[in-house]
């Protein structure tokens, strides 16, 4: 009976052992994308935090997409175990582009025991300034710094690329609210720069 016991204590050890390991990515609203500081007016080198974040790194599949404002595709490719996305556009610096990506890992496996399967969508827009020497800058940022969300509890119309920005909020093709930007938060709208306000 006591070698039984100590069995049974061992096999429920190292099944909680196993189970930890398991894990092996962050969850889609844990992760994000940001804009590589050596980007430049007419190359975007675009970074994804879902590279590091999710193991096994090789099995990492990004689908990026960036489109202008009307829809029409500037750039978009497959990229397998990068956390890099490099692309030249001779899209005017006025201009705001759409910034879609979708990155698949079947082999790493979330905390609720499905595998990673994310989808992240933002703008990107050139900000200038001028440095207290003077001296004018310009680089590449995101507007909303929006984090991932997992594609089974997404509806097709969260993700739509016929959705709408207007006032600060996110409209599907049938009118909906989708999203609504927080109050005091930038947002660019028809190449114009905005801050939603209560309204």
């Amino acid at each position: 009976m006591r070698n039984f016991l100590i069995s049974l204590a061992i096999f429920l050890v190292f099944s909680q052992i196993t189970k930890a390991q398991m894990i092996t990515c962050l969850p889609c609203d844990q992760l994000g994308m940001s804009v590589n500081v050596g980007s430049d007016t007419n190359t975007i080198l675009l970074y994804h935090a879902g590279q590091y974040l999710t193991h096994p790194q090789a099995y990492n599949i990004f689908s990026w997409k960036v489109t202008d404002m009307q829809g029409n595709i500037i750039s978009q490719d497959s990229v397998v175990n990068s956390s890099g996305y490099y692309f030249y556009h001779n899209t005017p610096l006025t201009d705001t582009m759409n910034v879609t990506v979708y990155l698949r890992n079947d082999s790493a496996i979330l905390p609720n025991g499905n595998s990673i399967n994310c989808f992240f969508e933002d703008q990107i827009y050139w900000e200038v300034g001028v440095w207290p020497t003077g001296a004018a800058w310009g680089s590449w940022e995101f507007i909303y710094g929006n984090v991932g969300s997992d594609v089974t509890t997404l509806g097709i119309n969260d993700y739509n690329p016929t959705n709408k920005l207007i006032d600060g909020r996110i409209y599907d093709l049938f009118g909906r609210v989708l999203k609504e930007i927080p109050v005091g938060q930038m947002y660019i709208q028809n190449g114009k720069k905005f801050i939603k306000s209560n309204n």
